[in-house]
């Protein structure tokens, strides 16, 4: 069974589950336990997000995101032969800058913080774990789907 694609790369419907699941697997505890446990203080300090933050709104966009990461990685990735750590690293940095630009820098634009840099900083360093683990995997899913 394949997910048709309008490009004429299909993925399998195996590959694209298991890369869901993979930025899933992977995206969720690395976010819970930086924002909600190792940082909690720093952000908590930011005063820019609630103090009961709703964890199932979280959870739903990081599906929405996976599903969608998953679909482009073999749209983007079809014809290489590279090996699937090189693939994922390269696909977790575009990914990676993709979120930076709307989960730092447009959140440090827009909304009311103690410190610009602080969350930046902090921001920037979740996105960089986030995406060399989430790069790799999805790649790896793709590879093996």
């Amino acid at each position: 069974m394949t997910i048709a694609s309008d490009i004429g790369h299909p993925s399998t419907a195996r590959g694209f589950w298991l890369g869901v699941a993979a930025y899933l697997v992977s995206s969720f505890p690395i976010a819970f336990v930086w924002h909600l446990v190792l940082f909690a203080p720093d952000y908590h300090a930011l005063r820019i997000y609630t103090d009961n933050p709703i964890i199932p709104f979280g959870l739903a966009s990081m599906v929405i995101q996976g599903i969608i990461f998953s679909w482009v990685f073999p749209r983007i990735f079809a014809n290489h032969r590279g090996s699937v750590l090189k693939n994922g690293l390269l696909y977790g940095l575009g990914l990676g800058l993709l979120s930076w630009s709307f989960t730092t820098l447009a959140v440090a634009a827009k909304h009311p913080m103690s410190s610009i840099s602080d969350y930046v900083v902090l921001e920037t360093g979740f996105t960089v774990l986030q995406f060399l683990t989430v790069g790799p995997l999805i790649a790896l899913a793709h590879r093996n789907g």
